[in-house]
């Protein structure tokens, strides 16, 4: 069975062994200590890390939650893809139960509750279910203090000459004319 490394690792494995085929003779190097640095205080916690730039953000209902919108994009097919992540900078970790309206239970902890509301063609956008019911999208669960959660969905695509509409990810605040891009 054959593997093989992504690129990224491929370069560096060059990198680091050269490019010639030729046995280097042995010299000794001189290992340098690393330098000294100071152990993390205990309350130190980490800024969550960053991901892509957001197209729309939401508060949640808990402070120091929020939601980030990073793609609500049209794909082949007639869908529509959103993807969102779901920020915890509070004091605690964010359980399953904190989210449940966000939650299509019936999917196992599926973010089937998000949907999309065309204002001015008045028509609200379930997420896709497959043939078994089950919706399009991604699994949710915990979110740990200072981390953030990707997730996705897809929809049913509106009509062609809608350009912005409103990203509903209950127990965040809704946002409203998101661009839609193709």
């Amino acid at each position: 069975m054959r593997s093989t490394l992504p690129l990224s690792c491929a370069v560096l494995l060059v990198a680091a062994i050269g490019c010639s085929r030729e046995k280097p003779a042995a010299t000794p190097q001189p290992v340098a200590s690393p330098p000294a640095t100071a152990a993390p205080s205990p309350d130190a916690r980490a800024a969550v890390p960053a991901g892509p730039a957001p197209i729309a953000t939401a508060d949640g209902k808990s402070a120091g939650v929020r939601v980030e919108v990073t793609e609500l994009k049209r794909a082949s097919g007639g869908t529509v893809n959103l993807k969102f992540a779901v920020i915890n900078d509070s004091d605690r970790d964010l359980q399953v139960a904190d989210v449940t309206e966000l939650l299509d239970m019936n999917a196992t902890y599926a973010v089937g509750g998000v949907h999309l509301i065309d204002p001015v063609g008045k028509k609200k956008y379930f997420v896709a279910r497959d043939s078994a019911g089950q919706c399009v999208c991604s699994q949710y669960g915990a979110v740990a203090k200072g981390r953030r959660a990707n997730h996705w969905a897809k929809f049913p695509a509106p009509p062609d000459d809608v350009e912005r509409i409103s990203v509903v990810i209950p127990t965040f605040s809704p946002m409203d004319d998101v661009p839609l891009s193709r």
